[in-house]
């Protein structure tokens, strides 16, 4: 039974981490799906074992902020951000340093998949409109994105994960993790400014206003209860629910069939996950992992910084081996045994997010961005390398130091 879970394992991460096999050319969440049914018809956990290992407080939460943001969306929202991004900017560099910051902060509150979906295409209008190139604007969506949803547990999956699995308060959280965040993105951008300061022109014509697109009524609606919501994860509410009774209340207040937003969840994202969890449990029972784990746990002792530095070096391998969020699922359970507390699900946030920064598939973040561009520009993989790769060992040359040297501080002043 462990070799057939485990090449079933081996499977499900080919589909998933090569997108569409030439054999089998289902994608990613049909592979995940396909795994999870494999796994249960094959005795690997029985039906009820397959429920039991989904994680429902992080699709709750990753649902309603899907709906959250498609709201957000149908406002107009983005299109109304492009046009104030542009008129404030006036110049492509301040452009590029506005989409990065939006990107950061908006991901850190709204999840980062939905972020980039939406923004995607606002950034395309945005270089189309302003005559500029967007390969820079891109890469800056996707990488300041993924940095900036390091910060809070409701920045990107891997975290909602991590969050259900360390019962850490959203603002303690934050507390630990907010640092290493903004030194990232302060680097990232600097990066950016050396990368392509000098190519991009030194002024741009501003467009027509695109006031038309936004539905101010429903904007102003729709910004009242995302506030309302952050607000909630800030005082310790259950973070699945809190952002689920937002997204109802705006069902409520709109008084009318909520069609165009339920179209606009990633429901194959859902299934994904829902499937993931499935094919982990499963392939958790094997003891392959334990096996792994307890030969690297003794090299991984977090108050030395060559533990760190091994911690650091296999979360980021792993996420690339086989994608961040099943590296924590496999990881996450075991966290606790490594004695270190609070620091070491922040370390384990950071490094596994940072390291979707890498390559253009390292997250699902990257390849909305590339996918939502590709009628107007295609962001090639070795384009987006010769970036991620320098900006990926930057941030977390700076970032883990950083969140290592404040855990102290921040334990005292958090109490705990």
């Amino acid at each position: 039974m462990q070799a057939l879970t485990a090449a079933i394992f081996l499977l499900t991460y080919g589909l998933i981490s090569a997108r569409r096999l030439r054999a089998l050319p289902i994608g990613r969440p049909a592979g995940a799906l396909l795994g999870a049914v494999l796994m249960v018809a094959v005795g690997a956990l029985s039906p009820e074992e397959s429920f039991r290992a989904i994680d429902h407080n992080t699709i709750v939460l990753l649902f309603g902020m899907m709906i959250l943001t498609a709201y957000l969306e149908l406002s107009g929202f983005f299109v109304w951000m492009a046009d104030r991004m542009i008129r404030a900017a006036r110049t492509p560099w301040r452009l590029l340093v506005g989409i990065s910051l939006s990107a950061a902060l908006l991901s850190a509150f709204l999840v980062n998949d939905p972020v980039c979906l939406f923004m995607t295409p606002m950034v395309v209008a945005a270089c189309r409109w302003a005559n500029l190139p967007m390969g820079p604007y891109l890469i800056a969506l996707a990488t300041s994105s993924n940095i900036g949803s390091a910060a809070t547990l409701v920045g990107n999956p891997q975290n909602m994960i991590i969050g259900s699995l360390s019962g850490m308060p959203f603002a303690r959280f934050l507390a630990y993790s907010a640092a290493p965040a903004i030194a990232g993105l302060v680097l990232n951008v600097s990066l950016l400014r050396l990368y392509y300061g000098r190519s991009l022109p030194p002024r741009f014509d501003l467009p027509a206003g695109a006031s038309a697109a936004v539905d101010r009524a429903r904007l102003a609606r729709v910004g009242f209860v995302a506030a309302l919501v952050i607000a909630g994860f800030f005082a310790g509410l259950h973070l699945g629910y809190t952002a689920l009774a937002g997204s109802v209340g705006l069902m409520v207040m709109e008084r009318r069939e909520p069609s165009d937003v339920l179209r606009r969840v990633d429901w194959t994202l859902l299934v994904f996950f829902v499937s993931l969890f499935i094919v982990m449990g499963a392939f958790e029972r094997t003891g392959l992992v334990d096996g792994v784990w307890e030969w690297a746990a003794p090299r991984m002792g977090l108050s030395e910084p060559s533990g760190v530095a091994a911690f650091s070096g296999l979360m980021v391998a792993g996420s690339n081996l086989v994608s961040n969020v099943p590296m924590v699922l496999l990881v996450g359970p075991r966290v606790d045994s490594l004695g270190a507390g609070a620091i070491a699900w922040v370390l384990l946030a950071f490094t596994t997010t940072i390291a979707g920064n890498l390559t253009l598939i390292g997250s699902v973040a990257n390849i909305i961005v590339a996918e939502g561009a590709k009628r107007e520009y295609t962001l090639g993989f070795f384009e987006y390398l010769r970036f991620g790769l320098v900006s990926t060992v930057l941030v977390l040359a700076a970032g883990v130091p950083i969140a290592c040297l404040t855990a102290p501080w921040i334990a005292v002043w958090a109490g705990g």
